[in-house]
Formats: C-alpha cells, structure tokens, sequence
C-alpha cells in the first residue's frame, strides 16, 4: 500500500450534517477498497485564493490515507464526479 494525500473543498453553503456525511463517504470509499484512513483533518470555511464557479469559499478538508493504487483513483473518480466538491487534489507522498 502507497501513502496519499487528498485534499478537497466542498461547497460553502452545505450544512454540518451535510458536510460528516460527505466526510464519511469519502473515507468508506477508501476503506472498501483496502486502504486505511490515517488522518481527516477538518479545517473549516475558508476563502479560496482564486473564484470558482462564482464561488469564493468553501469547507477545506485534508486526508491522509494508505491505499492500493485502485483505491486512490477510485476516490479521484468520485470526488470529481460529487457536485458538492468544488476542487480536489489526490497526490501520492513519497516513502
């Protein structure tokens, strides 16, 4: 298993309960494919660095994970896809 990183933003206007449960499918997307979730770091609202789509903040949440290769691109594949999320990012950290 590879250690990854992803990072992605979702839409300012979601609620709390909103927010857990796209969290939570994010990290099952993971576990069901054979990887562990090490971190999930929630950082809050925050204003983006540059407007997307007209929006100009979002809820930033970082996590960090051991996955197989299919793993990892399977969330990218679902992070893209989820109209909650405005950007995502999934690098692969080195050893």
């Amino acid at each position: 298993m590879r250690n990854y990183e992803t990072m992605y933003i979702l839409k300012p206007e979601l609620e709390e309960e909103a927010i857990v449960t796209a969290v939570t499918r994010f990290e099952d997307v993971v576990k069901n494919g054979g990887g562990e979730i090490v971190k999930t770091d929630r950082w809050g609202k925050r204003r983006l660095a540059y407007e997307v789509n007209g929006i100009t903040e979002g809820h930033y949440v970082l996590m960090t994970f051991k996955a197989p290769s299919s793993a990892a691109q399977e969330l990218d594949r679902i992070l893209r896809i989820q109209d909650t999320v405005v950007r995502q990012l999934v690098i692969k950290k080195d050893e």
